[in-house]
């Protein structure tokens, strides 16, 4: 994704303004830092970008999480719906805020689906954490009256998916809060950085100061500040922030290229009948930062991901078989169904609501659609000659397997 691919003197100009000063602290220091609040400006960006009052500059993606758990109440004895197909800091999550996950079935969105968050719901259930995942919406319409009727805390995880949106209102603005990574690999980067965004005034005052330790930030004495509540540190610096400012002026472009190179990949696949694409429930609201697709089985599926390799595709994008990925699939999370951690924090669950190791049990759709899925990195900076290269590299793999299958 373009966090990997876009990075020049824009950049450059925005981290020595803060060398400059000496000041890398996001705090105080308001005289020798000369103006430069670059993680307040990278804040109003993100703010003003996603029509809403709010934006809390984080240390990562994964903290935006957890801090946003903090500030909804989630803690001990709640459960947490999330999906089986996200980034394991999803889960990471719940079980920091001392929850625990309950996982729900994804529908061809590859999000969770109205039906599976049915079936997950106790009563014991707090919030979900919604991810829209591969950088388009969930049926967020039909979730949120779920949600509603159940009083369930809705929190987006749109780590994937800066810039997308449902029928033109902003992925992460639906639910109480929504959270964003930045890390190196995003669709805008700070190299390490995430967010928290919310047009609750209390939960972001709430959040602001989980993240720092407690602080309140009033005044401009910090040893002087007040502090209402017991939190950790999950601060973004002033170097990392500076990133972000710049690589923001870049988002309008990066979401059009982004969208213009996934329809040619969507019209270079979708000359084959056996494949299937990605239910995406707005279309205009993808912000495309992955092809996504499907074939009739896992056979062929493992077959065609051959055939890509062979052809050289991954060497122009990454190829993306999400069944065998170590970070991104229930199936190979082997320490979170055991509950293994280097400190002892989870030796006190005896029971948990789900038996993880059977997940096949109760996530037979999610099995199914992920053995069958691939999805291929849109990137930002392909040039005519690579597009056209790799989609004959595409072609050609699939023609040689399908055919294949057909004889």
């Amino acid at each position: 994704m373009p966090g990997s691919e876009l990075f020049g003197v824009e950049e450059r100009k925005e981290v020595n303004d803060v060398l400059e000063t000496g000041i890398l602290f996001r705090y105080n220091h308001d005289v020798p830092r000369k103006g430069h609040w670059k993680t307040r400006e990278f804040e109003n960006q993100l703010a003003q970008f996603n029509g809403v009052k709010h934006a809390l500059a984080c240390s990562s993606g994964s903290t935006a999480v957890a801090i946003a758990m903090a500030a909804c109440g989630v803690g001990l004895g709640d459960e947490v719906i999330v999906p089986p197909f996200t980034y394991i800091a999803t889960v990471e999550g719940a079980l920091l805020a001392g929850a625990l996950p309950v996982f729900a079935e994804i529908d061809e969105t590859l999000c969770i689906s109205p039906e599976g968050l049915k079936k997950a719901i106790t009563p014991k259930t707090k919030a979900i954490v919604l991810v829209h995942m591969c950088g388009s919406m969930a049926k967020i319409e039909e979730i949120m009256q779920i949600c509603e009727a159940h009083n369930i805390t809705i929190i987006e995880d749109t780590a994937q998916g800066l810039g997308a949106s449902y029928k033109g209102k902003p992925a992460g603005t639906f639910g109480k809060v929504g959270t964003f990574s930045f890390d190196f690999f995003k669709i805008i980067t700070c190299g390490e950085g995430g967010a928290m965004i919310t047009n609750d005034t209390n939960l972001y005052h709430r959040a602001d100061q989980f993240s720092d330790h407690g602080h309140d930030h009033i005044g401009d004495n910090r040893g002087a500040e007040g502090h209402p509540l017991i939190g950790f540190n999950y601060r973004l610096g002033e170097m990392n922030a500076a990133v972000g400012v710049a690589q923001m002026r870049k988002i309008d472009y990066i979401l059009a290229q982004q969208r213009k190179n996934k329809k040619i990949l969507h019209d270079t696949l979708a000359k084959f009948p056996e494949i299937t694409f990605r239910h995406i429930p707005d279309p205009n609201g993808d912000a495309a930062t992955f092809m996504d697709f499907f074939l009739p089985n896992e056979e062929l599926t493992r077959k065609a991901v051959k055939a890509l390799i062979e052809e050289g595709v991954p060497a122009l994008t990454g190829v993306q078989y999400w069944y065998d990925n170590n970070f991104h699939y229930i199936k190979n999370w082997e320490h979170l169904r055991n509950l293994t951690s280097a400190a002892p924090i989870y030796a006190n669950i005896v029971e948990t609501p789900q038996d993880y190791n059977n997940y096949k049990e109760y996530l037979p759709i999610t099995e199914n659609l992920m053995a069958r899925l691939i999805s291929f990195v849109v990137k930002v900076a392909w040039t005519d000659e690579q597009i056209k290269e790799l989609t004959t590299k595409i072609t050609n793999a699939f023609e040689k397997v399908l055919t294949k299958e057909m004889v």
